[in-house]
């Protein structure tokens, strides 16, 4: 079964995939209408940088087509992929309200289509609209699982192990039949 607008990231529960994905969608109308009018739409290329580890956060970019990769880039330059997020997830958190520097990076996997939230607009959303700060608290949450089920798998698998797993949900979310047996039709670094 292929579910292109999965994300992707290490963990035990394949079913927590995608939760967090709904962010826009679980709002009413005038939410949905408040946040768009407040954003700023950006067209990025696949390849380019959203943002990168050790800049201030200015606030939250919302997926609305293509795919987000976030990583960590080490003092040697070794990088870890963190997760790679598909339209409804949002990206540049946890300091969604533009305070601190980002902690990891963000890069597109496919041309992107995001909506930019300024962390001082979006607090007065939050202020204004308590179920917008009801869905960014289930998102954040479902950020804080992701990465934390990463860092369990890091700390428990072995290199075969983790492997076997990112098989197991890659089959599960991104594969189609053919003859010769399962395909997969996702690419990752």
């Amino acid at each position: 079964m292929t579910t292109e607008s999965s994300a992707i990231f290490l963990s035990e529960n394949v079913f927590e995939l995608n939760r967090g994905s709904v962010f826009l969608s679980s709002l009413g109308l005038d939410e949905r209408e408040s946040i768009i009018t407040e954003s700023s739409r950006v067209r990025v290329k696949k390849g380019q940088s959203v943002f990168h580890q050790g800049e201030t956060h200015h606030g939250i970019w919302i997926i609305e087509s293509g795919r987000v990769r976030t990583y960590y880039a080490g003092p040697s330059g070794k990088e870890i992929t963190l997760a790679y997020w598909s339209a409804g997830h949002f990206v540049g958190g946890p300091e969604v309200f533009g305070q601190g520097r980002h902690v990891w990076s963000a890069n597109t996997v496919d041309d992107c289509e995001l909506l930019f939230i300024g962390g001082d607009v979006l607090r007065g959303l939050v202020l204004k609209h308590p179920a917008l700060a009801v869905a960014l608290i289930e998102g954040l949450v479902s950020k804080g699982k992701a990465y934390s089920a990463l860092i369990q798998m890091l700390g428990t698998r072995s290199v075969s192990e983790r492997l076997q797993q990112l098989l197991l949900i890659l089959v599960d979310n991104h594969s189609t039949q053919c003859d010769s047996g399962l395909v997969i039709a996702r690419t990752m670094t």
